[in-house]
């Protein structure tokens, strides 16, 4: 018998002896069978993962738009190769707040891709496309070189079925809102938006944010705020904003969160303390900033909003009543001094379309050339007029170094540029859409040292990608979308300047959008592989 076992125990051994040695020949064979070559290889790099976790040296496979592999085995074969030499790569910065909603008519996005930009966000302050889908086709048909995303807004909304009317909605007017935020959630808007200091929005009550919120809460949306007071009642609107959070459970994100009155400088530590006693109570708040101490908006909100109600005509009309402006112009001077300002000097033109010539003026040099005086009363005067040509795009020069750098140290303030896509020339607009995200990277992170590296591409990529639900983008991951920045953290930053805004930023070699190259070596590609990123419920 134990001949038998013996004999057939010797049987089985040889058999399996004999199926590993055919198993093993097979992952010989397999080994050395040619493999298909990736797209492209990234070596040589210094990956900074999105993490916030410390940078490592190592390189990327990259096929169908995809990472495939972190650190691949040597003798990859590729069919693109791309050495780093030692520069970082990144996940593409994602730029959460931005006003590129014309991306179909300049669908190369250059002062984005240029510094690193991959996915946009545009319909925000309110202000966005009311046919949501119509826009998403448009776009698509483009290409676009970056991907792109879209609130729908408040400001658009109301302004179709109210027009300007400074009063509360009616309910049938009330429904009819609801039905088009609606509709833009279902075509694919990833949230809601308002922009509270522009009218009409700023006649809106806060039951009326709350409900038109509360449509794109039931969806999965996140609700975005350009709040209705960045100064004087700072903390107000900051409790106001939070609120839409608490009441409907839903995101909610802070649009460049600054504090844009002299009298209030510092007040950005009471406002960050806010947004954690928020987040301590379970609601997701998050906010994302700019890194300059200038906004840029209209010439139009330096007026009384009662002033702006109504058609083009009826403002003009009110501009001209002497009596009328009087009061007005009583409002704006009243208004300054709370702020902290005695006239308009620190207001300067970034487009003026009647008037070229006064594009890069301060208010102060306008009413010199327009008026012949440069008082106080000259630069009111002075926008009086310019208004009643179609008013101006401005720059303004209101907020403090310290709260700038205050606000980028909180670990939930990711960053965004407020900018549109930029025509090279045009005008003199604020120097942010040519340098944002890289000033972040050249100021803030290697000369001012007020963040880490691995911090700052956190808050341009990982955060912004939670917080709007851009599935497997943010992050340097094995089969995440290869979305990615190649730059050089020793000579990274931004060249363009508040008198010569039109200047690209150094230090981005290469910049990709779904696998595809939008910059190499430093310069814009002609490919326009963005897409279109629709919601989807989180």
């Amino acid at each position: 018998m134990s001949g038998w076992v013996d004999g057939w125990a010797a049987g089985r051994l040889g058999g399996w002896a004999a199926a590993l040695l055919v198993a093993g020949g097979a992952a010989t064979i397999a080994a050395q069978a040619p493999q298909e070559p990736v797209d492209l290889l990234i070596v040589n790099a210094r990956i900074v993962d999105g993490t916030g976790a410390p940078a490592r040296a190592g390189s990327l496979a990259i096929h169908n738009g995809r990472i495939t592999r972190i650190n691949p085995p040597s003798g990859t074969q590729a069919r693109q190769r791309i050495d780093a030499g030692g520069q970082v790569v990144a996940p593409g910065f994602i730029d959460v707040h931005t006003h590129a909603d014309g991306l179909a008519d300049q669908p190369h996005a250059i002062n984005f891709v240029r510094m690193g930009v991959t996915t946009i966000v545009a319909g925000n302050c309110g202000g966005s496309a009311l046919d949501v889908g119509a826009a998403f086709e448009k776009i698509a048909d483009a290409p676009p070189a970056v991907n792109y995303a879209t609130l729908i807004g408040h400001n658009t909304v109301r302004s179709s079925v109210m027009g300007r009317a400074q009063r509360s909605p009616s309910a049938s007017e009330l429904q009819q809102m609801k039905a088009l935020v609606f509709k833009g959630m279902a075509d694919g808007a990833v949230g809601f938006s308002t922009g509270l200091q522009y009218i009409p929005g700023t006649y809106a009550e806060s039951s009326e944010i709350i409900e038109l919120a509360r449509v794109a809460a039931n969806e999965g949306g996140i609700y975005v705020s350009h709040m209705r007071n960045e100064g004087t009642a700072l903390l107000e609107a900051v409790a106001e904003t939070i609120n839409v959070g608490r009441l409907l459970r839903m995101p909610v994100q802070i649009s460049h969160l600054k504090v844009d009155s002299p009298k209030q400088w510092g007040a950005s530590a009471k406002a960050l303390a806010l947004i954690d006693d928020a987040r301590r109570r379970g609601i997701d708040v998050e906010a994302d900033q700019y890194a300059y101490t200038a906004g840029s908006s209209g010439l139009a909100i330096r007026f009384p909003s009662w002033a702006l109600e109504g058609t083009n005509a009826e403002v003009t009309a009110r501009l001209k009543d002497d009596a009328t402006w009087a009061r007005i112009r009583n409002e704006i001077v009243q208004l300054l001094a709370e702020r902290g300002f005695t006239d308009l000097s620190w207001a300067t033109v970034a487009t003026y379309r009647p008037q070229p010539e006064y594009n890069g003026l301060s208010m102060k040099a306008v009413a010199q050339k327009m008026i012949g005086a440069d008082t106080a009363d000259a630069q009111l005067e002075a926008a009086r007029r310019m208004m009643m040509n179609g008013g101006a795009s401005m720059v303004y020069h209101f907020m403090s170094e310290d709260d700038v750098e205050t606000i980028m140290k909180h670990p939930m303030v990711g960053f965004a540029s407020d900018a549109g896509i930029n025509v090279f020339g045009s005008g003199v607009p604020h120097p942010r859409g040519y340098g944002n995200a890289v000033r972040i990277l050249g100021r803030y992170v290697r000369e001012r040292r007020v963040i880490s590296l691995e911090e700052a591409v956190r808050k341009l990529a990982s955060v912004p990608a939670r917080q709007f639900g851009f599935a497997e983008r943010g992050e340097i991951r094995e089969g995440w979308v290869a979305d990615l920045v190649i730059f050089d953290p020793a000579t990274v930053g931004d060249t363009a300047t508040f008198d010569a805004p039109h200047a690209y930023p150094t230090g981005i070699s290469h910049v990709l959008v779904n696998g595809q190259l939008v910059v190499q070596s430093g310069e814009a590609a002609p490919a326009r592989p963005g897409q279109v990123l629709r919601h989807q419920r989180r």
